[in-house]
């Protein structure tokens, strides 16, 4: 149970017009809910969200969330990326494993998604970059591309403090981590 009450139907009418954007139809997430339970706090998230088209890929913007979301630890909403958008990113059930497991060192990836990924590796351990790490990074991306990836790191951080520290129940029918690859004997 969320440390946080969530709302629960039926919602004011600006909360539901919010949700229904959000959402396109489907029943608001836990997340959001919770959330929503603040307006300040609603109307600032809301105003965070980079979900729209930016300049990253949708393959992009979706490995530099999963890999944010595995590293904090939050299946929440690791699970809601997996299963809402894994598809339509073209990352088949090994690629979101490795965006578990594996990481940047993982073989699976192009050479632009290893440097990708090791640059979420970097911000999440280190909240920079050093100069041979941003160096690569501006090898395979613009730098309307960088602030994207830096700014997707930091609002995904702040969106597992959220889940994982309010202990939101997972999604029904969202994915889950997928266990740990058994070592090589």
């Amino acid at each position: 149970m969320s440390r946080i009450v969530p709302l629960d139907p039926p919602y004011d009418a600006d909360v539901q017009a919010s949700f229904d954007l959000v959402m396109r139809g489907a029943s608001p997430l836990i997340l959001f809910r919770t959330v929503a339970t603040s307006d300040r706090a609603w109307r600032k998230f809301r105003g965070g969200s980079l979900l729209d088209k930016g300049p990253l890929s949708l393959r992009e913007r979706e490995l530099v969330i999963d890999r944010t979301c595995a590293l904090t630890g939050c299946e929440y909403e690791w699970g809601v990326h997996a299963s809402a958008f894994g598809a339509a990113a073209s990352l088949s059930d090994d690629e979101l494993a490795c965006t578990v497991h594996g990481g940047s060192r993982a073989t699976i990836w192009t050479a632009a998604e290893q440097v990708l990924l090791a640059t979420v590796e970097a911000l999440h351990a280190n909240a920079t970059l050093d100069l041979a790490e941003f160096e690569a990074l501006a090898a395979h991306y613009r730098s309307d591309q960088i602030l994207e990836i830096m700014m997707l790191c930091g609002f995904y951080r702040m969106v597992a403090y959220v889940s994982n520290g309010l202990a939101l129940p997972l999604e029904p029918g969202a994915a889950r981590f997928p266990p740990a690859p058994a070592a090589a004997a």
